[in-house]
């Protein structure tokens, strides 16, 4: 998390919203052989409780269980110069959304983890469109047990939610405009949003 205040919120529903849009985050935890990472999807469960699985061949699955990890989201980001600034006499800097989240893991049942692939599948299936969205009764059932044998599914439930949304809030309504504008141009225009939606609320 970024140490500058400006840059944190406490809005929990703007947490789950990135949770949600983003669906996909890092699992780092300790390790008898040291700190180790994974990739997962993942699903908030709206009450303070965060679900992902992991392949039970990741280095990380035997050792999550009953202890502590941390969750991380990353949103849009991008590079920021000087030269968009009214003074440019400064260096530049990096606007970026990031989420991260601690707290004690569980293992879920088999059937916690049966409705989290349901939950993925339809979310994901659904932002694809169409009228033939894949679905879990599409796999045969011997196939589908095997691929379901070979995963475990988590629960974290989280008790510190660490956000960093730094959108030059520091910066005073005209640097910001120049920048969102840059951005913008250059191809950033989810960042751009953000600076002109969250940014300049929280700046206000």
């Amino acid at each position: 998390m970024h140490p500058a205040a400006a840059f944190h919120t406490p809005d929990r529903a703007l947490h789950e919203m990135l949770i949600e849009q983003i669906g996909f985050g890092m699992v780092f935890a300790a390790t008898p052989a040291g700190p180790r990472v994974a990739h997962t999807p993942l699903v908030s469960t709206g009450d303070g409780a965060v679900q992902f699985h992991l392949s039970n061949r990741n280095a990380l699955t035997p050792h999550l269980e009953g202890g502590t990890a941390l969750l991380l989201v990353n949103g849009p980001d991008a590079y920021v110069s000087p030269r968009w600034y009214e003074d440019a006499r400064t260096v530049p800097t990096w606007n970026y959304i990031a989420l991260e989240m601690e707290g004690r893991v569980r293992r879920m049942a088999p059937e916690g983890l049966a409705g989290l692939l349901g939950t993925i599948g339809a979310r994901e299936e659904a932002r694809l469109g169409g009228d033939q969205p894949w679905r879990p009764e599409d796999v045969p059932a011997q196939q589908w047990d095997a691929l379901f044998r070979g995963i475990t599914g988590f629960e974290m439930e989280v008790a510190e939610w660490r956000p960093t949304f730094k959108l030059s809030q520091n910066k005073p309504a005209e640097d910001r405009e120049r920048v969102a504008d840059a951005l913008e141009n250059g191809g950033g225009s989810g960042i751009a949003q953000l600076m002109r939606s969250l940014g300049a609320r929280d700046a206000s």
